[in-house]
């Protein structure tokens, strides 16, 4: 496996892969597949999203977005991470998070936050092992197919060669 930025050509891939998130309804809120060139916008903007490969082929990604508007935020982003399920339990999610830490790092950002569905294990497990800090539940955070879900927050500090 390699880690790189995403690219163009990659948007097809990350596309699957988030759809099929989608439809299992175990990590977003979303319901409506995500095409080429939605996923395209996601390169455009100042925040990176990142790539796993095996045998040149996307197997997983992390996209961080913006957090909050306010100018005092600029160093956080949001972020979300999906594999493609013929590849969880891998390392593919490990490495796609280590990548974009390193990426937001070099970009000057000092933290990185998201929200879990708090029934999804090995979201949890794989955030605990890198460091993130479970913060708190939003209780019924919103629905999905019609039932309340509660989201855990998970927020990791990286910027410590920000301080002084």
């Amino acid at each position: 496996m390699n880690t790189r930025l995403a690219r163009h050509q990659d948007c097809t891939q990350i596309a699957t892969i988030y759809n099929l998130g989608i439809r299992e309804g175990k990590a977003t809120f979303e319901v409506r597949d995500r095409a080429e060139d939605e996923v395209l916008g996601w390169l455009t903007q100042p925040f990176p999203t990142v790539v796993v490969e095996s045998e040149n082929e996307v197997i997983a990604f992390a996209r961080a977005s913006e957090y909050r508007p306010r100018s005092c935020y600029r160093g956080i982003a949001e972020f979300g991470v999906y594999v493609h399920p013929a590849h969880r339990g891998q390392g593919a999610g490990r490495a796609a998070m280590l990548a974009l830490e390193d990426e937001l790092s070099r970009l000057e950002f000092w933290k990185m936050v998201s929200r879990i569905f708090v029934d999804n294990e090995p979201s949890r497990r794989l955030m605990l092992s890198l460091g993130f800090r479970e913060v708190g539940t939003y209780e019924k955070h919103a629905q999905l197919d019609g039932i309340w879900r509660d989201v855990l927050i998970v927020e990791k500090w990286f910027g410590h060669a920000l301080d002084g």
